[in-house]
């Protein structure tokens, strides 16, 4: 099962990275303040990055290698896959939007 990386911008400027299976669902989870203890005081502004992992093993291990990254090089990260992160959400948008579709019919 593929799993998701992201990082957070929130409201106070601070990074908050994490992973899931779900990122749409994960998202939402943080904007209403049940997403994480840190995002709860920390609102979630923007989803500034997301990468793709093949399971969760993959994601545990990046997760842990861009939380040990300084604040100056995640912002460069996340510039760098700016166009790769609207993709990859682009991508997500469309299979929830098909998924819905296919629930409404059936």
């Amino acid at each position: 099962m593929k799993y998701y990386l992201y990082i957070l911008k929130t409201l106070s400027d601070t990074l908050y990275t994490g992973i899931t299976n779900n990122v749409l669902k994960r998202y939402e989870a943080h904007l209403n303040g049940k997403g994480a203890k840190y995002t709860k005081s920390h609102k979630p502004k923007e989803l500034v990055y997301l990468d793709v992992l093949e399971d969760k093993p993959c994601a545990l291990k990046e997760e842990y290698r861009i939380k040990t990254l300084s604040r100056k090089e995640k912002l460069a990260l996340i510039e760098k896959n700016k166009a790769r992160t609207k993709k990859i959400y682009s991508i997500i948008e469309e299979e929830f939007k098909r998924k819905k579709v296919e629930n409404e019919i059936t």
